[in-house]
């Protein structure tokens, strides 16, 4: 019998989540469109709104590529005011 053996990436070591509060009311475009920004920058791995509390955010990016101050600054410079609440 042929055994296969898959090894699996360590990459939550690095990871970060953080929960941000858009203060601002977004329909769902302008939500799909700050979480397709958010997921094209380099570092940021996954960006979702919680469903049907959609003032919170969360975004999981690498620590060692990005950090928590720079998740806000992109998110304001998408003229969206937020702050961060913390990690998960």
């Amino acid at each position: 019998m042929n055994q296969a053996v898959k090894v699996l990436k360590n990459e939550h070591s690095k990871t970060v989540e953080v929960v941000v509060h858009v203060n601002e009311e977004l329909d769902e475009d302008q939500r799909d469109s700050l979480t397709s920004v958010l997921k094209s920058t380099a570092g940021v791995t996954d960006v979702e709104f919680c469903p049907s509390r959609w003032h919170l955010m969360l975004v999981t990016y690498d620590r060692d590529v990005y950090s928590s101050q720079a998740v806000l600054r992109r998110i304001n410079s998408q003229q969206v005011h937020a702050q961060l609440v913390g990690p998960v």
